[in-house]
Formats: C-alpha cells, sequence, structure tokens
C-alpha cells in the first residue's frame, strides 16, 4: 500500500510540474530563462508587465557606431547606486560602470516578434540600435524596428518611439539588491538614474 501511495505521490508531482513548464516546454527556454531576471512589476499596467524574458547579463558587445562618452559623469571603473527599477532588485543596488556612451535613448512600445501583450514604454533602446537609424534622431510617435535584443521578441519588432532623450548611458555590473547572482554589462542606465555612491 506504501509503495503505491509513494508512486502516486511521484506521478502527482510529475504531473503537477508540467503545468509549470513555458508553453513549448523547451529544456532550452528553461535553461534559457534562469540566466534571465523579471522586471520590477509593482508601478506597471499589465501592458507594461511582459519583461520576464529580458536579457539579465549580455556579452558586453555594444552596437556599431556607439561612441564613448568623452567626459562622462561616471568614469569606467568608478562606483554609483542605481536608483531605477527596470529589474527586481535594481533600485539601490551598488553599480561599477562598464561602458559610458554618448547618444540618444527611447521608450518604446512593441508587440514582440514572439506573440503576446503589447509591451509600452520599454527603457531603453538607444539610437544604434534602431534599424536604419544612420544617424537621424527620432521624436515621440515615430515607428521604428528595433535591432536591440534585450528581451524576447524585441529584435525586428516594429515600435512607436514614446520618448527620446540626448544622455550619456551606461552599461553596468551590479548585485541585485535582492540576492543572486551578479548581472554584467547590464544595458542601459541612464545618467540620471545614477547617484555618487
Amino acid at each position: 500500500m506504501k509503495k503505491q501511495l509513494f508512486i502516486l505521490g511521484v506521478a502527482t508531482i510529475i504531473g503537477l510540474s508540467g503545468c509549470g513548464n513555458n508553453s513549448n516546454g523547451s529544456d532550452s527556454d528553461s535553461k534559457k530563462e534562469s540566466n534571465q531576471s523579471e522586471m520590477n512589476h509593482s508601478n506597471m499596467n499589465k501592458s507594461e508587465m511582459d519583461h520576464s524574458k529580458m536579457n539579465h547579463s549580455t556579452s558586453g558587445e555594444v552596437p556599431e557606431g556607439l561612441q564613448e562618452a568623452k567626459n562622462p559623469k561616471y568614469k569606467v571603473g568608478s562606483q554609483a547606486v542605481i536608483n531605477t527599477d527596470h529589474m527586481e532588485g535594481m533600485n539601490g543596488a551598488k553599480a561599477t560602470i562598464v561602458g559610458a556612451y554618448d547618444t540618444t535613448v527611447y521608450t518604446v512600445s512593441y508587440t514582440p516578434t514572439t506573440g503576446g501583450e503589447k509591451v509600452t514604454n520599454h527603457k531603453w533602446v538607444i539610437q544604434e540600435e534602431l534599424k536604419d537609424a544612420d544617424g537621424k534622431t527620432f521624436k515621440a510617435g515615430d515607428e521604428v524596428t528595433l535591432e536591440a535584443d534585450h528581451m524576447e521578441g524585441m529584435k525586428g519588432a516594429k515600435a512607436t518611439i514614446d520618448s527620446a532623450e540626448k544622455t550619456t548611458v551606461y552599461m553596468v555590473d551590479y548585485t541585485p539588491t535582492t540576492g543572486g547572482e551578479k548581472v554584467k554589462n547590464h544595458k542601459w542606465v541612464t545618467e540620471s538614474e545614477l547617484s555618487a555612491k
């Protein structure tokens, strides 16, 4: 009787764990998701909440044509405090500056190429991550094609510019305040989202 209950319990656990898999059940997707972090959704409406596939760490490669900042407020190798919550555990984290670049940053709204709900006010995509930008600066309401791949389904998506700002952007390494592995080469944090340590 105990053996039958044990087998029934194991079968139930296996069955329930199958319900928690992503829609396609792919092992590679599960592994990929383990390298990513969920966005903080406390101040977002439903259309802003589909950020669970935000790339947590990246290779550190920057788009072609991106210019290093000549006189950034935060020098490469220095430390600063992050004052934004693009991702869970980001706000209040101590960051090491990995790169500083002068560019135009945009918030964008787009529907992922992989389907799903529209993502609104995604921060940040930079000038050099827009297809065929050719040095042209965009303004709110302009339609663009994204070359950035910060999130699954982003690259190649048609997007609308929500806002634009010329500033210095930073690539940073930080350890989330919620614990967990160090995030490397996070793209992007703007100068106004950092403060002196």
